[in-house]
């Protein structure tokens, strides 16, 4: 289980740490910010896509796991599928974090770099933890015990 939580760490932090990068290179004029500030009709598109994706991808990624095709392959596979569907979920949100932190340096649009700050503050919720780990692929439902037909007389 250690190695699919450093596997999942490190593309967390790695995506992560990217989107960092490349706002300090923009920040400190390393790279050219405000190149697309004129395509005003591209940035109309690419903002209401963009918008489209962050939030889907959020919902997506918060709810994958809960999915019953794949709750039953975490539940089944294990570590195999915690691999795949771990990295999957945290891909599926940090990407387009980080396509919108390049966008917001491109076209200088404060939407971009609030769907990017959405998408950070819901990190924590799928920061690959141990305990996280472990929790995924165990059965989510436990029986619930019938009760006796005494205790029903009882009453």
């Amino acid at each position: 289980m250690k190695e699919v939580r450093n596997t999942l760490a490190i593309v967390f932090w790695g995506l992560l740490g990217v989107s960092v990068l490349l706002a300090v290179l923009f920040e400190c004029e390393v790279l050219p910010s405000g190149l697309w500030t004129e395509a005003l009709t591209a940035e109309f598109l690419c903002r209401c896509t963009m918008e489209a994706l962050t939030l889907l991808g959020i919902w997506l990624s918060l709810r994958l796991f809960k999915f019953d095709r794949v709750h039953r392959d975490l539940v089944s596979r294990k570590q195999e599928a915690l691999k795949q569907w771990g990295v999957t979920r945290l891909l599926i949100l940090e990407v387009p974090m980080l396509v919108n932190t390049i966008l917001y340096y491109m076209y200088m649009q404060t939407t971009y770099g609030y769907m990017a700050i959405i998408a950070v503050l819901c990190l924590p919720f799928v920061f690959p933890t141990i305990g996280r780990c472990e929790d995924e692929v165990e059965e989510l439902s436990q029986p619930i015990a019938e009760p006796d037909e005494k205790e029903d007389q009882q009453a």
